[in-house]
């Protein structure tokens, strides 16, 4: 985990700006080196002037007892119990749980788990399956205030969401600061499926570019506005916000340098979002491993139909069921 050296006499005002941005790790102690003090940080805070180090700082005495949920419920549960434990997320101060069938009588202990894990947690929310043209999830409040709403802290930005009403992953907060890093200044975007925005906003906090998103969802247009906002003072780069179906806007519009699509899942604008590329496509999908060389050959083919080459390289981002994979095609365009 990294840490960032700050000069002394800025040390707390800066600890306390990183602590706004949702990027100090509280689980880490600070360390004097010189006349300058070591921060741990969760990630690059994107800050100009500091320097950002590899450096294992060491954790807080009372926090090495309980790292994990699994760390605490293993006091509690049995270790048939502990193989049935789901991954959960914790969006702003609202963590997001599914609890399999055979830990129904372990509720109790399960959101006592999470609150000592994350002490800073308002809201506890039973998480069911995603339904509708807008992937929204079901959920069910099990603990603490009785609200899905939140503001989510990401790579240096604030994310307004409300998970009753729009689909948001942070699982791609890594995602969203690799294509950060891969974008250059001065590059124009596209994003349709842009959501509540936050490769847009993780982007234009990072580099001076225009960026282009659109949204048909009227919630998540409503509150990527609201984060537009949120975000004013942070943002380097512009960003235009379109209220409808990309697959009616987007033949209205230009080429792009780049263009990033967080499809959703089982809509097929491969076509689409590649007719929009000049330079570079990242197209998020849903294959399974047998079928990764097929997808690689439709995306070279729908270059070839359009008279161009292109490179396809293949990321595996994450698990989506057995031997299936959200993944990210990252196309290079060329001629």
């Amino acid at each position: 985990m990294p840490a960032v050296r700050v000069p002394k006499e800025r040390a707390e005002s800066l600890k306390e700006r990183l602590k706004k941005l949702g990027l100090y790790d509280g689980k880490r102690r600070p360390r004097r080196d010189g006349d300058s003090v070591l921060l741990p940080v969760i990630e690059d805070p994107g800050i100009e002037g500091l320097e950002v180090l590899p450096i294992d700082l060491p954790l807080r005495p009372e926090r090495q007892i309980y790292v994990t949920l699994e760390d605490v419920l293993r006091e509690k549960l049995s270790e048939e119990e502990l193989r049935h434990l789901m991954r959960y997320d914790v969006i702003g101060d609202i963590a997001v749980v599914r609890i399999a069938p055979e830990l129904e009588h372990r509720v109790e202990d399960i959101i006592g788990g999470l609150r000592k894990v994350h002490p800073f947690l308002k809201v506890i929310a039973r998480k069911g399956f995603h339904s509708g043209p807008f992937r929204v999830g079901e959920y069910s409040v099990i603990w603490g205030e009785n609200r899905l709403e939140t503001v989510h802290r990401e790579n240096g930005v604030e994310i307004k969401v409300d998970l009753g009403r729009v689909f948001f992953n942070p699982r791609m907060k890594g995602e969203r600061y690799r294509l950060a890093r891969l974008v250059r200044d001065g590059e124009k975007i596209l994003i349709p499926f842009a959501g509540v925005l936050p490769y847009a906003l993780v982007i234009a906090r990072r580099k001076r570019v225009k960026i282009t998103a659109v949204e048909l969802n009227e919630e998540a247009y409503r509150l990527g506005l609201e984060n537009l906002e949120l975000n004013r003072k942070r943002l380097r780069g512009e960003v235009e916000f379109i209220h409808g179906d990309a697959f009616r806007i987007l033949p209205e519009l230009p080429t792009y340098d780049r263009v990033i699509s967080p499809t959703p899942r089982g809509v097929d604008a491969l076509s689409l979002t590649l007719s929009k590329a000049g330079r570079f496509l990242h197209y998020y999908d849903f294959v399974h491993e047998a079928k990764m060389g097929e997808f690689r050959g439709r995306i070279i083919e729908h270059c070839r139909k359009t008279g161009r080459d292109c490179d396809v390289r293949i990321k595996k981002v994450s698990d989506f069921k057995p031997h299936t994979f959200k993944v990210c095609a990252d196309v290079h365009i060329k001629g």
